[in-house]
């Protein structure tokens, strides 16, 4: 039996066990799929030799700190900075790592039927790898991006930058950090929700739970609202393709 999985800490908030238990069993799929909580990447020299491993994904907190364990990236991957996608290639006792990104994969299948004409500016509200993700995908688009962190660098904002000058010069605005995620959903990033229009379109990378705090804020002020459901999905689809390949 192939075996896949997902690495990460805390593990308690995914559902990608739940897809693809539900996926192999749906599709007949002689195939299993675990999680992985390291709380170190250390811990991942005893896991990479398992028996049987063809595949894992990547979430909080290693997109970024895993790529130094691998032995190649795709182009892709290598562009954006960060890797959610691990292919095991093997040949006899040789056993190569291989790095994909699918998150950019997945963000574009399901913001693309959100966009308007309008939408020509975008701030990323985080700097991990996820936030890595959106700010490739974005720029491809022609949308110029600008990331908010709590630690701005040079050519970043600070939360506190956010005034309604700065959201009326960006309608899409994405939540590309954990904030809100379960169990802490009476969280939301510090922005100042009364600015936002029906000109804006919000997207969250959390899908669990459906709704978070950010959303119900844009929501109340007639804001196109989007959640990670879709972006997960798709990546999880693009992450099985990678893995066939």
């Amino acid at each position: 039996m192939r075996r896949f999985g997902l690495i990460g800490f805390p593990l308690g908030h995914s559902f990608s066990k739940k897809y693809f238990t539900e996926k192999f069993l749906l599709e007949g799929i002689d195939a299993r799929y675990d999680l992985y909580e390291l709380k170190s990447l250390e811990e991942f020299a005893e896991l990479k030799v398992s028996e049987n491993l063809c595949g894992l994904n990547v979430t909080i907190p290693y997109k970024q700190q895993i790529i130094p364990f691998l032995d190649e990236m795709d182009e892709t991957a290598a562009e954006i900075g960060a890797v959610n996608v691990i292919k095991f290639i093997r040949n006899g006792n040789d056993l190569k790592l291989k790095g994909y990104n699918s998150d950019a994969i997945g963000f574009l299948q399901s913001i693309r039927p959100y966009l308007k004409p309008h939408h020509n500016k975008a701030l990323i509200l985080g700097t991990g790898g996820a936030s890595l993700a959106f700010d490739y995908t974005l720029r491809k688009l022609g949308i110029e991006t600008t990331f908010v962190s709590r630690t701005p660098a040079e050519g970043q904002l600070s939360y506190s930058d956010l005034s309604e000058t700065v959201l009326n010069e960006y309608p899409i605005i994405l939540n590309a950090s954990p904030v809100g995620t379960f169990p802490d959903v009476e969280r939301c990033p510090d922005i100042p929700y009364q600015y936002l229009t029906s000109r804006h379109l919000l997207f969250d990378a959390v899908y669990n739970p459906a709704e978070t705090l950010f959303l119900q804020k844009g929501k109340a002020q007639g804001t196109t609202v989007l959640n990670g459901e879709g972006m997960l999905t798709g990546q999880a689809e693009a992450a099985w393709k990678i893995w066939n390949e």
